[in-house]
């Protein structure tokens, strides 16, 4: 789960975590829940909890989860432009071409962090020792790096291409990912790396931002 606090201490949960009464205390204590964010159709599991404790706190949700979660009260559905509570703040741009996931990327502009979930996954020793093998065998671990499930997931390369580079056009530093450790500097080279294999040779052109 990312907190991001807005002005007016009005905060911004997305991908929220399991609720426990410890975790809402803590997050009570930084100030007013106005916005639930389920990003995107992998990332959604927990958001009723919150809801239920947070009643007038607005979810909005990736394309796609209006039907699959028709048991939440939804207020709407993330596109290209952010919705006025947080536009200014917080910028996003919805992964097109990968329906599994349609996940939605964002950017907060004060600190430079860009806040996903499964655009990229930044596996090292703070993982599970399961996931560490995996990701050894892979050959992705101890670096921010993408997985086999979105080079066989992605249905229109194109179409995800021209939102990558949306994206890398941001000038974030940080990248706070679902799976693994944040990356606290060079993430907008980082990630071009790991995304070569869409971007070709342009991946190079990608400076540092830090």
């Amino acid at each position: 789960m990312t907190v991001v606090r807005l002005p007016g201490s009005r905060l911004w949960l997305h991908s929220p975590l399991s609720r426990s009464p410890e975790l809402a205390a803590e997050i009570d204590r930084l100030g007013s829940v106005e916005w639930l964010v389920a990003p995107s159709r992998f990332h959604h599991v927990f958001v009723g909890e919150w809801q239920a404790s947070h009643p007038s706190a607005a979810l909005w949700v990736a394309p796609g989860l209006e039907a699959k979660r028709p048991d939440l009260r939804i207020a709407g559905v993330l596109g290209e432009a952010p919705p006025p509570g947080w536009a200014g703040v917080l910028d996003q741009v919805p992964l097109r071409g990968f329906p599994l996931s349609n996940e939605v990327v964002f950017f907060h502009a004060p600190s430079a962090t860009l806040v996903a979930t499964d655009l990229a996954f930044n596996v090292g020793p703070s993982s599970p020792a399961f996931t560490r093998l995996a990701f050894r065998l892979a050959g992705a671990y101890g670096r921010l790096s993408t997985t086999l499930l979105e080079r066989l997931s992605i249905r229109d390369r194109e179409a995800f291409r021209r939102s990558l580079e949306r994206i890398l056009a941001w000038p974030f530093s940080r990248v706070v990912v679902a799976h693994g450790s944040v990356v606290e500097a060079d993430g907008r080279e980082q990630l071009a790396r790991a995304y070569e294999w869409v971007l070709g040779r342009a991946a190079s052109g990608y400076a540092r931002t830090s």
